[in-house]
């Protein structure tokens, strides 16, 4: 776990991170929490840091459809784990960007599975990165209705939904 200390120091690391960026940032770090998937017995203990920015101009810390805030995520963790020796990732998001984005393709999976289990023909997604595809599989991944699978090469993969036989 994340000692008061290392949390501490990625905050601190992350200020100074922004800082040179020139752009006026408030940091909001929330405790981290345990993600592994690898049975107990098993897992080394990894923990997810979220860090929350608000920032007067988010776009040019977000960038077309997210890419800047990811490669920000990216670049941040790596710096942070030049600092800190425990194991653990982090999740950026700029002004809820990410969250809203969530909640949208969540919406967006849902709308048009039921547009597939009514008219009984497939329907596909426009690419998308693994992490939305991975969002859209794991919301309908509950639903005996619909089936889904991604389909094509990086980075013009897609999502197509199905109606299930």
């Amino acid at each position: 776990m994340l000692s008061k200390k290392e949390l501490e120091k990625i905050k601190e690391i992350t200020k100074e991170f922004f800082d040179k960026t020139t752009l006026e940032v408030e940091i909001e770090i929330s405790p981290p929490k345990e993600t592994s998937s690898l049975p107990e017995e098993k897992a080394e203990k990894i923990y997810t840091l979220s860090i929350n920015i608000t920032a007067q101009e988010p776009q040019i810390l977000i960038g077309e459809r997210g890419q800047t805030l990811l490669d920000i995520q990216q670049l941040l963790n790596a710096i942070l784990k030049k600092s800190i020796k425990e194991n653990f990732f982090i999740d950026l998001d700029i002004n809820d960007y990410k969250k809203r984005k969530i909640e949208y393709l969540k919406e967006l999976a849902r709308t048009v599975a039921d547009e597939v289990s009514l008219a009984k023909k497939e329907k596909w997604l426009t690419a998308m990165p693994a992490y939305e595809r991975r969002i859209i599989h794991l919301e309908l991944a509950g639903r005996s209705d619909v089936t889904t699978e991604s389909v094509g090469q990086e980075p013009e993969r897609k999502i197509v939904i199905r109606p299930f036989p």
